[in-house]
């Protein structure tokens, strides 16, 4: 961008990352790091102004304030040949910190009084989530070292925690404990109303654009279209999914064993092997993804609750914890419910949950990842066989516990029990549109072959009627013969075991425990 600017504009590059916490400790050395860092990041100054700005490095100036340093910055802009634009990368490694927010606050008092003095042309604030989510701490009598804590003596929790408290979502203790300390206050430095409308995901239409520019280069002969839907269907558009599945696609897919060139990676089988690579892959993205989820404990809980309960969640912008995931991109608005944002997002989650220490010692996922090599035939997985074992160990298991167990935690003990036999080999997904608390449609790749499996609460003959004519249409999205029917039921005289059923043409495999 410096670059592109540089012909008219002087632009001022500055990486808040390199800046150490010594910048921090108080306004005067604040003023001293950024006055250094400033000096070395423009290209040019007007006569007397990087003279001004060494002064402050140095010290000899009599004061070493922000209010000196924007008395520079306004002799700066007045003087300057192009306009100035001032360019931070790294924000939120700052926005924590107070002397970074008066700095903030004053370049916005600095632009309000534009028309009367002088000042940066814009101010581009990169790596920063929301600059209307800045808070601003409020000055205490409290001295810095003294411990927080409740009122009842209790220390105060994580920042996610005090978010929580906010939130209406107290954590676990004594109800009635207030704060002693309230670290910050919701209150932006800036005050930035205009809504950003640029669009920042790529629709199908847009992907297929860029494909084309691909084919021309390399004549692979993909149905450019199909291909297009394929990888919209798994990442929503999401940028930095949709070109990393590309590039695993041209990069790492094209000229392995099993696709030997361009042609036979960009197929669907292809997509779904670097699908399978991108869940597998560690990056900054998913890294980011992980570290939130730490930090904000209560949206963690959401993500759960919107994963494995199945009740619908209204989208509610105005929720502290919807907010802060639609802020982040984990959600988007669906039809007015809260959804995952994306197909790859959902199946790391997935993930994420099922993998963790305490679920691999489950019962369920032991007998599951013991087993796993008696549900694959000839390459292919068995599902008449894995739903067999399934409904016997979860019988065994599981038999005696009430409705409400199976209701909240039946479908998410078949995933780990799912979990274990085609990890590494095949992916699995939730069809969204069906979810909901009666109803789960998973949908299994595995080595080319896809399964469509309904999980769902038994409601009666009538509704397990209805809704093998339901899974039976559904076949035909998928243009498979063959499904997979998985009830809890809650009957005391319920007939567990696995039986076949035909609708139509389609054959269905219904498993009841």
């Amino acid at each position: 961008m410096r670059t592109f600017l540089q012909g008219d504009y002087e632009v001022v590059s500055l990486d808040f990352q390199r800046m150490g916490s010594y910048a921090y400790e108080n306004e005067s050395t604040f003023v001293q790091s950024l006055s250094s860092a400033l000096t070395r990041a423009a290209v040019s100054f007007p006569e007397g102004i990087k003279e001004q700005l060494e002064a402050l490095v140095q010290g000899t100036e009599r004061l070493l304030s922000l209010q000196r340093m924007f008395q520079i910055f306004e002799d700066w802009c007045a003087v300057s040949e192009h306009p100035v634009v001032l360019l931070i990368d790294e924000v939120d490694t700052a926005t924590n910190n107070q002397i970074f927010l008066d700095f903030l606050a004053q370049l916005r008092a600095a632009y309000l009084d534009r028309d009367i003095s002088p000042t940066f042309q814009s101010v581009i604030l990169a790596g920063v989530y929301d600059v209307r989510n800045m808070k601003r701490k409020i000055r205490s009598e409290r001295p810095s070292n003294a411990k927080r804590s409740f009122s009842d003596g209790r220390d105060l929790p994580s920042p996610g925690g005090i978010l929580a408290l906010r939130a209406g979502y107290p954590p676990t203790g004594r109800e009635g404990a207030i704060p002693y300390y309230e670290e910050h206050k919701v209150n932006s430095p800036w005050n930035i109303a205009a809504k950003f409308l640029v669009e920042m995901t790529f629709s199908a239409e847009e992907i297929g654009g860029m494909l084309r520019q691909y084919e021309e280069d390399y004549h692979t002969g993909m149905c450019v279209d199909a291909v297009a839907e394929a990888i919209y269907d798994y990442t929503s558009g999401y940028p930095v999914l949709s070109s990393e599945l590309c590039k695993l696609l041209d990069e790492e897919i094209a000229g392995s064993d099993e696709f030997p060139d361009r042609s036979a990676a960009w197929t669907a089988e292809g997509i779904n092997e670097a699908v399978k690579l991108l869940l597998t892959e560690q990056n900054a993205l998913f890294e980011s993804l992980w570290d939130k989820l730490n930090q904000y404990p209560e949206m963690k809980m959401r993500i759960y609750d919107l994963l494995f309960r199945g009740e619908p969640i209204p989208f509610n912008i105005d929720d502290p914890v919807t907010n802060l995931l639609s802020m982040f991109g984990f959600v988007k608005n669906e039809g007015g419910t809260l959804q995952i944002a994306n197909r790859i997002f959902e199946t790391r989650l997935y993930n994420y949950f099922l993998m963790t220490a305490e679920a691999s010692r489950t019962d369920i996922f032991r007998l599951g990842s013991d087993d796993k090599n008696q549900f694959i035939v000839n390459g292919r997985l068995d599902m008449e066989r894995l739903l067999e074992k399934f409904v016997e160990y979860f019988d065994d298991i599981y038999g005696d516990r009430d409705q409400k167990f199976v209701e909240d935690d039946g479908r998410r003990y078949f995933m780990l029990f799912l979990k274990p036999i085609i990890n590494g080999t095949g992916n699995y997904y939730v069809e969204a549109r069906t979810r909901n608390r009666k109803q789960t449609d998973l949908v299994i790749d595995y080595k080319g072959c896809q399964y469509v499996i309904e999980l769902k609460l038994w409601r009666g003959n009538a509704y397990n009627e209805r809704g093998e004519q339901q899974l039976a249409e559904y076949l035909d999205y998928y243009h498979l013969k063959k499904g997979y029917m998985l009830s809890f039921c809650f009957n005391k005289n319920k007939k567990i075991g696995v039986k076949e059923v035909t609708v139509g043409d389609r054959l269905l495999v219904e498993a009841v425990v």
